[in-house]
């Protein structure tokens, strides 16, 4: 079992710099920042001023992207990308950034996010006559600015976004024009820097920190920002909506190190563990996260209640997503490949157990079996988040909500199938008030299953084909 598929995720990170003699090498720097929320392909376009430069690739950002690729990205503009992908649609295809030549010139495109109506849409491109090279929601996008009548392509991405339902933090680049976009509901995260006169645009403030820029604000939710040898230009032109961002990026998706929607996600972390023994407390010896995300939240745990922290399970950071099991007499086999115990600190011990999310519970119930191995007395799973127990549809990667545990069994359910001593998720007011969020203006449908747009009908497929 791959322990990575039993975790949401987040499905591309995006970076994008004006001005800049380095632009290309900077935007691989800044999509290193950035990789993990992608994994699986890469790519950057960039601007000499006349013409788009491509480069797109399989693979991690450290592999392809390299001096000789960047060498060939030549020009002070950039944009680029990193993606998750799922089974079956990991096509060089897929990769972006988009890059074509319309009636609007030479442009390329971005995307993190995903658009509920864009199959819907598709069909009724095909049928007057559209023709796609892939089978991402991206592309109708660029197959929308194409057939607008527009003085140019600012003007073509305004008029086209206006009438785009969905999530989309979007980076275009022209010969001579940068322009970033984020949709009214501001669901996915968009944040803007500076570096030494240069504008630079990311999906995440940990990637100005990479490359020493200053981080300046997020991009508002509905904005459009143009940035051209004239400077940046601000503009709302989409209506206005209800603000729904995406609250998982504070639960798992980001960085701790970043400034997430104004808030830094370690400080949110640390906040739900500490709201997460006030909820659930228990008699324990030591609190030990699931690593990476359980950390910040552990600590927290462990400072509220006052019960010893331990770093107990060490996780092994160069496993890839996929291996060959030499037999399945071999319990826990994919579990271990990342993640093994310290016996000698959980021997004859309580446990608590600090994890962000669990999702179909496979990987839960492995761990705790695992920590009862190295010799737990008992083993008292939390979680700093509610019961999972909706699909997204604003670009995460979710199972269908047969598979999510949460859905199909009741709390005292799941305890007994991880088999734990005890099971604690984080309640959603809790957790709302540890991120510093309103449920007025967050996106928690996949903890309580109202979703904040009409979504297209069925449930979203973990194809990536939809969701990029």
């Amino acid at each position: 079992m791959d322990f990575s598929l039993d975790k949401f995720h987040e499905e591309c990170g995006i970076f994008g710099i004006y001005g800049h003699r380095e632009a290309s090498t900077l935007t691989q720097l800044g999509l290193f920042a950035l990789q993990h929320r992608g994994q699986e392909a890469c790519g950057i376009v960039s601007s000499d001023g006349d013409d788009l430069h491509q480069f797109r690739s399989k693979g991690l950002v450290s592999d392809v992207l390299t001096e000789d690729v960047l060498r060939s990205l030549t020009g002070v503009s950039a944009i680029g990308h990193t993606r998750y992908s799922t089974a079956g649609k990991n096509t060089i295809k897929e990769v972006q950034p988009f890059a074509v030549t319309c009636q609007h010139g030479q442009i390329a495109v971005c995307h993190n996010g995903n658009l509920p109506y864009a199959a819907q849409k598709r069909v009724e491109l095909e049928r007057a006559g559209a023709i796609f090279s892939s089978t991402s929601d991206t592309e109708t996008i660029l197959h929308g600015i194409a057939r607008t009548e527009a003085g140019d392509a600012v003007e073509a991405v305004a008029k086209v976004l206006q009438d785009t339902e969905g999530a989309f933090s979007l980076l275009f680049l022209t010969p001579n024009a940068l322009i970033a976009v984020r949709d009214g509901r501001g669901f996915r995260p968009m944040v803007l820097g500076k570096l030494n006169g240069a504008w630079c645009v990311a999906s995440e403030t940990c990637a100005f920190d990479l490359i020493d820029a200053e981080y300046i604000r997020e991009v508002e939710a509905g904005e459009m920002l143009v940035i051209n040898e004239d400077g940046l230009h601000s503009s709302f032109p989409f209506a206005a909506k209800k603000k729904s961002v995406c609250a998982f990026e504070h639960v798992y998706f980001s960085r701790p190190d970043s400034i997430i929607f104004g808030r830094s996600v370690n400080q949110s972390r640390h906040q739900m563990g500490k709201q997460l023994a006030v909820e659930h407390p228990v008699e324990a010896d030591l609190v030990v996260p699931v690593p990476d995300s359980g950390v910040a939240a552990a600590i927290g745990y462990a400072r509220q209640s006052g019960i010893n922290y331990r770093q107990a399970i060490i996780r092994n950071h160069y496993v890839g997503r996929t291996f060959i099991e030499p037999s399945q007499s071999i319990r826990s086999f994919g579990v271990r490949l990342k993640l093994n115990p310290i016996k000698d600190l959980i021997n004859g011990r309580r446990v608590v157990l600090v994890d962000d999310s669990i999702v179909r519970g496979t990987t839960s119930k492995k761990i705790v079996q695992m920590v009862r191995e190295a010799g737990a007395r008992e083993v008292h799973m939390r979680i700093s988040c509610p019961p999972t127990a909706s699909p997204c549809y604003y670009g995460v990667d979710t199972p269908r909500k047969a598979d999510l545990i949460a859905a199909q069994m009741s709390v005292a359910e799941v305890c007994r199938y991880i088999e734990a001593d005890s099971l604690g998720y984080l309640s959603l007011e809790g957790m709302l008030d540890a991120i510093g969020m309103e449920n007025e203006t967050a996106c928690v449908a996949c903890w309580n299953g109202k979703y904040p747009t009409q979504v297209a009908g069925g449930e979203p497929t973990i194809d990536n084909s939809i969701n990029i």
